[in-house]
């Protein structure tokens, strides 16, 4: 008999049901390797770690169990990723940074599980020894995504197509970052916040805030709020101290010093605190494009 023929079917869609006349052979079971991709045999791949056509995985790459690499698709430099990631079609992960600084020390990225990277995603290794890229857990990062050197995203960021991080940048888990933003480098991105389409920042983004246009806020993201469990009191809280910074009449840093002495816990803390950490200064309401109040409560 005949060896019977082995066909590869892609790993993003679900595999047919393979059986064989002859009962007392077994199925032909579907190849985890595509033949037409380069694995570097020094590469680290758990054995459960499917790779399409014509992907390629260079020396430095550690995959954890469950990752599906879809075709043409590029893991290079010193690239860590947990289990369970999804890479689709002619991404390029791990590749170096492009800080024309970089001397082409061997830094690297650290990946975390579960994540989803679109179409066409690039993500840059670091430029430092001393520090890495790393993306969390549970992200999703649609088709045609920028994430440069040395930015730290958190779990649960949503990256919408086109969004482009530069170098540095921190986003906070549970943000969301709407398709063809821009975000200059250096900049943070506080948990719950949302990038409305094609806004663009250079200042600090305040958790559970919106932005618009260019470094505009338009009020609280109180949708998101709500999705995410914040009671009625923390909610009515959060607007009390968006109004209290932005919408005082006072200058910001004693608007943020009258605001500590009434707001000492829970959400509020937390909006007050990574306001005062700021150095890049934050993003505020302007006048004349929108009222930049809080949504209001259904």
């Amino acid at each position: 008999m005949t060896d019977p023929v082995r066909v590869w079917y892609s790993p993003l869609v679900p595999k047919p049901d393979l059986t064989i006349d002859n009962a007392t052979e077994p199925a032909c079971q579907p190849p985890r390797i595509h033949p037409t991709a380069i694995v570097h045999p020094k590469a680290r791949l758990d054995s459960s770690v499917q790779v399409g056509p014509y992907a390629v995985i260079d020396e430095d790459v550690e995959l954890g169990e469950g990752c599906v690499v879809g075709p043409h698709v590029h893991l290079t430099g010193r690239t860590t990723i947990g289990a369970r990631n999804k890479f689709y079609a002619s991404g390029v992960i791990g590749e170096a940074s492009q800080d024309l600084k970089y001397a082409g020390e061997p830094t690297r990225l650290r990946i975390g599980d579960r994540n989803t990277f679109r179409e066409h995603v690039t993500v840059n290794r670091s430029s430092v020894m001393e520090e890495d890229t790393v993306i969390g857990s549970n992200n999703l990062l649609m088709a045609h995504c920028h994430v440069a050197h040395n930015v730290l995203i958190g779990n649960n960021v949503i990256l919408s197509c086109g969004a482009l991080l530069a170098g540095h940048v921190v986003v906070s888990d549970r943000a969301i970052i709407s398709g063809n933003c821009v975000v200059h480098q250096f900049v943070r991105i506080g948990t719950l916040a949302m990038m409305q389409g094609s806004a663009a920042i250079s200042k600090d983004l305040p958790p559970f805030t919106i932005v618009r246009w260019t470094n505009s806020l338009s009020g609280l993201n109180v949708i998101g709020l709500r999705r995410a469990g914040f009671t009625p009191a923390e909610r009515l809280e959060l607007k009390q101290v968006y109004k209290a910074l932005f919408r005082s009449g006072l200058n910001l840093s004693a608007a943020l010093e009258e605001a500590q002495k009434t707001f000492t816990g829970g959400p509020a803390k937390v909006f007050l605190d990574f306001v005062l950490a700021s150095k890049r200064g934050v993003c505020f309401p302007t006048r004349g494009r929108g009222t930049g109040e809080p949504e209001e409560e259904e």
